[in-house]
Parts: structure tokens; sequence; C-alpha cells
């Protein structure tokens, strides 16, 4: 344990530390409305910094400024950030005037007796720019509509009433995730915060400072940098009162038990060196399960760009990329479908293996599957398909965080096919942060009921139908976490939740749901959706300009925008 008083290798640590301990007392004296003009003000500046912020990414990601690969780089960056503020600052407006976030939220239930609260969409904008795309928050059993709105707020309940200093340990690979981490240890925690970046994201660290500034200024937030030392440091100090973490679950065994054979020997036997309460979202394998239906080919070619989008976006260094798709052996057109995929995953944009090991964690999996196919432009993606069942292991329970994506087949059909994908990902996958459903809309119709007891059954933070897990990243006023009741010994893809912008209290999972098909074609199958190819596609040819827009519109949403959104969105 550290003591303040006593001189040490970090005195810059030591120092932000103790100003957060100052800056505590600030705080818990300020009231609702001066919290909400503040998120409001670093709204502002993250839209006004949000150049800058892209440049240091597409640096960092070593991308081509010029590439349409850059609006991912604005729609997981400066984006959520914004919209993340502007949902947080209505919920404490909401608080301010006596009232609960979920005041006017719209309820529903969900099987075994659960209470759910749409969180998407929320207002007109949200209709028309995510037109076909919903989202709801599933509370855990027992927790009704009186309870929820009476406990929603969370923290900010009791402004007054804060819990100390928190560390948040930045993520190296989606850079909004340290920024909202650290908006959420404050508001729906109360907690002020030193913010360590990751090392990959230290070129960030002038932007956020600016984006940060008015809650640096009044000494609520520190921004720090450093290698693990640094980090470990951090965590082990006696002025820090929780930790909240994103990355890998060895990382987070690393911290709480220690590392080494004397690291896995207290994990054995229970004994944490950690003395304070952590939180994290750590990742996993993540699944896609395609029920088999009736598909065009139109419906097969876009389907296969979606999957490819779900692994190859941000180059597979996604917590929630998928990894393995799983397809009934029975469905007719199988065959065709993964012919697809293997175009898709070929000629999807190229980009280079930014992320630290990337290149070891494909070698790794080529080795591993011998007969594994290399796509791309330098082969540096890796398509693992046709494997037996007793060879599908390694595929299933090692996150390999780059461009490896691999095919399962159960030789099932219909229900039953749903059935067993359910049973195969709940116990045979590592993690349960997110799972995506593919289902064209006539299958899920003919499963009635049963459509939803397979998503009741599935337990995972976030799921998918016929949408990315990754569309629940991006809505602020979606919980964002692993599947609860992990535990520190068995963490698998983490504990708590994070964004959750309507501070819902008691959440189980997120549920979001898109158009099987992009418009115009949707309007032709019936399909209450006008939106196109979606932006986050890699494959999206106008998604720099999109990312652009969308990030303008965050920051100061008007009717005027919109003409330029849509123009842009049409032509990806």
């Amino acid at each position: 344990m550290s003591d303040p008083a006593t001189p040490t290798a970090y005195p810059e640590v030591d120092q932000a530390l103790t100003d957060l301990v100052e800056g505590e007392k600030t705080w818990a004296g300020l009231p609702l409305s001066e919290r909400r003009r503040l998120l409001d003000r670093v709204r502002e500046l993250t839209v006004a910094n949000a150049g800058d912020w892209v440049d240091a990414a597409v640096a960092i990601k070593r991308l081509d400024p010029d590439s349409p690969l850059v609006g991912e780089e604005w729609m997981s960056g400066p984006y959520p950030l914004a919209t993340s503020l502007t949902a947080l600052s209505a919920s404490l407006a909401a608080l301010e005037s006596g009232a609960s976030p979920l005041a006017d939220a719209d309820f529903g239930t969900a099987p075994g007796g659960r209470t759910t609260v749409r969180v998407l969409p929320l207002n007109v904008f949200d209709r028309l720019l995510l037109s076909g795309f919903s989202a709801e928050v599933w509370l855990r059993p027992g927790i009704d509509k009186a309870t929820a709105q009476r406990d929603a707020g969370l923290a900010e309940l009791d402004p007054t009433r804060t819990n100390g200093v928190g560390v948040v340990l930045g993520a190296g690979n989606i850079t909004s995730i340290a920024p909202l981490d650290t908006l959420y240890e404050l508001i729906a925690h109360n907690r002020v915060v030193a913010l360590k970046l990751n090392p990959i994201t230290d070129p960030l660290l002038p932007v956020l400072e600016r984006v940060l500034e008015p809650l640096v200024s009044i000494g609520v937030v520190r921004l720090l940098t450093g290698g693990a030392d640094v980090g470990t440091y951090l965590t082990r100090h006696r002025l820090v009162d929780h930790v909240h973490m994103t990355g890998s679950a060895l990382t987070h065994d690393a911290i709480v038990f220690g590392t080494g054979e004397d690291g896995a020997r207290r994990k054995a036997a229970g004994e944490p060196v950690l003395d304070k309460a952590i939180s994290s979202e750590l990742g996993g394998v993540s699944p896609t399960i395609v029920l088999p239906g009736k598909w065009s080919r139109s419906d097969i070619e876009f389907q296969a760009e979606h999957v490819a989008t779900q692994r190859l976006h941000n180059g597979g260094y996604n917590c929630v990329a998928a990894q393995v798709v799983v397809l009934s052996s029975a469905w007719p057109q199988r065959d065709e479908f993964v012919e697809a995929l293997r175009k898709a995953v070929d000629r999807a944009p190229a980009r280079a293996p930014y992320y630290p090991g990337s290149d070891n964690r494909v070698a790794a999996a080529t080795e591993t599957f011998p007969r594994a196919e290399k796509l791309g432009d330098r082969g540096g993606r890796v398509l693992v398909s046709g494997l037996p069942p007793d060879e599908c292991t390694p595929l299933l329970q090692t996150e390999y965080f780059a461009p490896v994506l691999g095919v399962i087949d159960l030789p099932h059909d219909g229900a039953e096919f749903a059935t067993r994908a359910a049973e195969m990902v709940n116990d045979q996958f590592v993690g349960t942060l997110g799972v995506n459903i593919i289902a064209e809309p006539g299958t899920i119709d003919a499963m009635g009921g049963r459509f939803d007891s397979l998503l009741e059954s599935l337990r995972y933070g976030t799921i998918a139908v016929n949408a990315w897990t990754g569309v629940g990243y991006l809505t602020a006023t979606a919980t964002w976490g692993a599947f609860p009741g992990h535990t520190l010994d068995d963490v698998q893809s983490g504990i708590g939740v994070v964004h959750n912008a309507l501070l819902i209290d008691s959440p189980e999972r997120t549920v979001v749901r898109g158009p099987f098909r992009p418009s115009p074609r949707s309007l032709l199958h019936r399909e209450a959706s006008i939106s196109p190819k979606p932006p986050w596609f890699v494959d999206n040819r106008t998604a720099a300009r999109t990312g652009r827009l969308l990030t303008g519109f965050a920051g100061a949403p008007s009717w005027t925008k919109l003409p330029a959104i849509f123009a842009s969105a049409l032509r990806g």
C-alpha cells in the first residue's frame, strides 16, 4: 500500500489522487443543475475537438486519412461520447425537477415475468436516423415498473453522498471507451475519477485534456498515462476506493490476484491481493447465430457483409467482435452463405494490424487450424470452417482479438437448431458480452413465442437481432456489460455495466433489433425501415462523411442537418 506522505516513484500519481480527494468535496457540493451544465459544456468541447480526436485515432490505427474507414473513428469516438452526454444531461434534468429519468419511459414485458424499458427510439430524430432499429433493457426478474422508476438515477438520487476516488483503466481499441467509463463512474456512481489511458491511446491525451477540461478544472477528473507499473500502483493506492477496467480476463486476474504462479495460487484459493471493489468489461468469444430460412441472393450478400463487419470493424480489435458463426448444416443455403461470407471477408478494405500482438494471434490461429483460409490483400484475415465438432473448442474458448472468423455447423433445423445453438453458445463459448442473431422476419414470425423464449435463454449482456451488438454500445441509453452473475474468480466478460444514461438500476440485458434488409428492399418486403446500408459497415463508401455529420448533429440536433446526413447515408 502506498502512503501519500512518503516519496514514491510516481509523484504525479500521488498528486493526482490527492487532488481528487479534495475534488470529491467540490463534487459533493455541486447541485444537479451545475453538474448538468458541466456535462453540456463537455459535449460542446467534444464536438469542437472531434476533428482532432479523429485525426489522432487515424494516426494510432494507421488508417488512410482519405479512407471511408475513418468513419469508424467518428462513430466510435466523439459521436457516442456526445450522445451519452446529452442523455446523461437529460437524466439529471429530470432528477433536478423531482422526476424519475424513467417517468415518461415506455415499459413492456418479457418472458420470465421481466419488465422491459424501451431505450431506443426515444424521439423523432431516433426514428428517422435509426429507422427500423430499436433497443430495450430487460430488468432483472422481480423488478416492476414502479420500482424501476423509483430507483432510476442511481447515485445521483443523493448527489451529496459521494463514493470516493475511482480509477478507470482505459481501453486501447475504441477511443470513446475511456471517457465514457469516466463519465459513468462520475455520474452513476458519484465517484471522482483518475483515468489512466492505455499506452496505445496516449496520442489522444491532448484532445481529452481539452474535452474534459471542465471536469479537470474543478478537480473531479485527472488524466494519467503510463504502463502496467502505473496501473498497478494506482489500483493498490490507499487513496483509491474502486477500480474499473476494460481489457482481457488475464489483465483482470493480474490486477485482482497478481501474476505468475503466486497469482494462480491466490486465484485458486480465492485470496485477492486487490483490497477494493472492481468492475470490468472484458470481452469474450462472441457468436452470431444464423437461423435457417428462405433468403434471396441479395439477402445472402447483405447479411454476409453484415457478419464481415461484425468481425472486421476496427480491424477485428473489438471486445464484441463476432468470432464464430453458428449455422445449420441442414440449411439448403448454407454453402451459398458461407461462400458469400468468404468473399465479403476477402474483399473488405485493407488496413494495418495496429493492435499489439495481432500478427501473433493470427499466426496462432493458423497453426491451431491448419486448413484455415488466409484472406485479404496480405492474407492477414483467417476464415476457419468445416471443422468437426471435436476440433472446435479452441475457437470457442480463445478470444483472438484479431481478424479471425470461424464457422461451425450444427446438424439440426428449425426450432431445434435455435435451441441447440443457444445451448452451445451458453455452455461452450467463453464470455457473455454479446450475441447476434440473424433471421428472416418470416422465420421469426413462424417461431412466435418460441423466439422470445430463445432470447430469454441466451445469457448475454447484449443480444442483437438482425443488428450487430455494437449498436448496443453506440446507444447511450442502453446498458453495456456482461450478463450479471460473474465472480472475481470466474469473471468471464466482467462485472457491472456502463453507458446506461437513463441510470437504470438492476438491468439484466439489452436487446437490440434492426431491419433484416436495407432500404429500399426493406420497404418492398413490408419492413418498417427506411435505413440504407448502415454507416458502420466496413464497405460503406461514405462512412467518413456520414460519421462526421452524425457527430455534428449529436452536438446540436437540428432539422436543418438531416438532409445532408440522409444524402450521405444513401450513397453509402
